[in-house]
């Protein structure tokens, strides 16, 4: 893991990306909790290429704060920088932006793990 990796994942906001699709609202923009879904995704892909063989990260804590609507039809970047590394966990800032500026801020903290034990412990 390397600070300052980043990765950026673009969306277009689609009808099954909105808060009354999702259940997270009535309105027909981005819902939170999708919007929340891309920012983890960029963090994975910043994450990866530096994970060892058999290891993968999960997500344990997230601050967001989503800050503009984004309607159906626009295309919606997310963004992580790994901030810092403490042991197995990674803390990453991330932004979301569209084409009239901010969507969401926020931090996320992933903790690498061995894949097989983590597993395990679904049984």
């Amino acid at each position: 893991m390397n600070t300052g990796a980043t990765a950026t994942v673009s969306h277009e906001v689609s009808d099954l990306d909105t808060a009354a699709a999702l259940g997270s609202g009535s309105v027909p923009v981005l819902a939170t909790p999708r919007l929340l879904a891309w920012c983890e995704e960029a963090t994975v892909l910043a994450i990866g290429p530096t994970l060892d063989p058999g290891t993968t990260s999960v997500g344990v804590e997230v601050r967001l704060d989503h800050v503009a609507p984004s309607p159906i039809g626009r295309v919606v970047r997310a963004e992580a920088t790994i901030e810092k590394i403490k042991g197995r966990r990674c803390y990453f800032t991330v932004a979301a932006h569209d084409d009239r500026g901010l969507v969401a801020v926020g931090k996320v903290v992933r903790v690498v793990v061995d894949e097989a034990i983590f597993l395990s412990k679904c049984e």
